[in-house]
């Protein structure tokens, strides 16, 4: 069936992949398995979206698919995964961009990972990050961007959190589109993630 929820939230089908996951939660089907299925639609869907077969109100309805299905296997996942919090982490789409599934993504993994998650959303303005940094004391920020003009919003961001005096305070990641090794260094990161789990990976080495 993990194929079938793959295929329902490629296809946009969002009644029938939502009783789909219902319907495995209660035969006790790992929620990790089905959280996996979903998201391998939204890879398909991100494809499409590329491709020019989808556009944004499609990308837009599939995010809202996603996180239905999330809210499901959230409770399931976490009680498996147990409840302490071992750290804080800031997430958030950079200024200009407005991207949130793979932020979402994110977010959700870490959350179940056992990471207290500050999600600031989408454009998300450089000083909001370094205020809640101060706020926070969160030791991990993630600044994710999907569009070639984050990079720019990356690097402002990194750099405005030199200026507070913080950086040597937090590591940084970055992740999203096209970010690659050129863009960290351009952007002054200490890490850029490929996905959702090397984003848990650097975050639970990091702490």
């Amino acid at each position: 069936m993990s194929e079938q929820l793959t295929n329902a939230v490629a296809e946009l089908k969002e009644d029938e992949a939502i009783q789909m996951v219902k319907d495995m939660i209660a035969k006790g089907e790992d929620a990790n398995m089905i959280f996996d299925s979903a998201r391998k639609g939204m890879e398909v869907v991100g494809k499409r979206f590329a491709d020019g077969e989808y556009f944004l109100p499609e990308l837009i309805y599939s995010g809202e698919i996603f996180k239905a299905i999330s809210e499901i296997v959230k409770p399931v996942m976490t009680a498996e995964a147990g409840g302490k919090k071992i750290g804080k982490v800031i997430v958030g789409t950079v200024a200009g961009d407005i991207h949130d599934i793979g932020k979402d993504i994110v977010v959700f993994m870490l959350d179940i990972s056992g990471f207290e998650v500050y999600d600031l959303g989408v454009d998300v303005p450089v000083q909001t990050f370094v205020d809640k940094i101060k706020e926070t004391g969160a030791p991990i920020v993630a600044l994710s961007g999907f569009l070639t003009l984050a990079f720019d919003a990356m690097k402002d961001t990194c750099d405005a959190i030199v200026a507070a005096g913080l950086r040597d305070k937090v590591k940084i990641m970055i992740g999203g589109g096209q970010i690659d090794e050129e863009i960290k260094k351009y952007a002054g990161a200490d890490a850029y993630g490929r996905d959702a789990m090397t984003a848990v990976a650097l975050a639970k080495d990091w702490i």
